[in-house]
């Protein structure tokens, strides 16, 4: 190579611009958190780990939480007071209505999906055979209020 077209070459990676890894973006404009930075709690009883990104939803106002289901783990029937929006971020996540709890029976949501639970509205759901990422937004408080008439087998 000879040396007029070395520094055209150096030039052209000059005047790229600078990798997302190289900026830093302002705090004031803009909140993030690189994936191991997200704070994970505890594995539950239930077999469930959430990450609250934004908000608390114990409290009223917006929240934004990631679930990680357990492979194997199904909540039983029950409702929220409020609407709740979940996309599927990984794996598949199973779904069910009503208060005949059969996880035969339940559909898979495959990564990429979107699911609305109507407030008040009995559902259940989980993950069969892998781990599962589930983002849930709502407005708070909400708490899972377990359905009186659950028929669990």
């Amino acid at each position: 190579m000879t040396l007029s077209r070395a520094v055209i070459v150096l030039a052209a990676f000059a005047a790229l611009p600078a990798r997302a890894a190289d900026a830093v973006p302002d705090p004031k404009v803009l909140e993030f958190k690189l994936p191991a930075q997200i704070p994970w709690g505890p594995v539950t009883a239930q077999g469930s780990q959430v990450a609250l990104l934004y908000g608390d939803p114990n409290k009223p106002g917006l929240y934004v939480l990631l679930n990680k289901w357990l492979p194997g783990h199904m909540s039983k029937p029950h409702f929220h007071e409020n609407d709740r929006y979940i996309t599927v971020i990984s794996g598949t996540w199973w779904v069910g209505t009503g208060d005949a709890w059969d996880p035969n029976k339940s559909t898979p949501m495959p990564t990429g999906s979107y699911v609305r639970h109507i407030a008040k509205q009995v559902h259940w759901d989980g993950a069969k055979d892998q781990e599962t990422v589930i983002q849930i937004v709502g407005i708070g408080p909400a708490p899972s209020i377990p359905s009186p008439t659950a028929k669990v087998k």
